[in-house]
């Protein structure tokens, strides 16, 4: 099973794939894409302008994963659909919750 996340030395990356100017702000659960990497698929009402729906993106899983927004950054992919964020405080926890999803 391909995993939307790797473990860090300091952390944890997570691959998403984030659709803005959405109707909801929602996690839809961990997707495979076609070319056998997975993502986690994130919708933000916010649009794409100006750093709005990475914000909306880094509120969203901040809450879901009962973290402070500072824990949680944008690492590649900021401008684009697909984004690595890094998550700074407890991998392990956050590992769970995915499997969870």
């Amino acid at each position: 099973m391909a995993l939307c996340y790797r473990r860090e030395a300091d952390g944890l990356s997570l691959f998403v794939r984030v659709t803005p100017n959405a109707g909801r702000n929602g996690i839809d659960g961990i997707e495979v894409r076609d070319d056998g990497c997975a993502v986690l698929p994130v919708r933000v009402s916010a649009v794409p302008d100006k750093g709005r729906a990475n914000l909306a993106v880094i509120a969203l899983l901040a809450k879901q994963f009962g973290l402070p927004k500072s824990d949680i950054s944008v690492t590649a992919g900021a401008t684009a659909r697909l984004k690595t964020l890094f998550f700074s405080a407890e991998p392990d926890r956050i590992i769970q919750q995915l499997t969870a999803l």
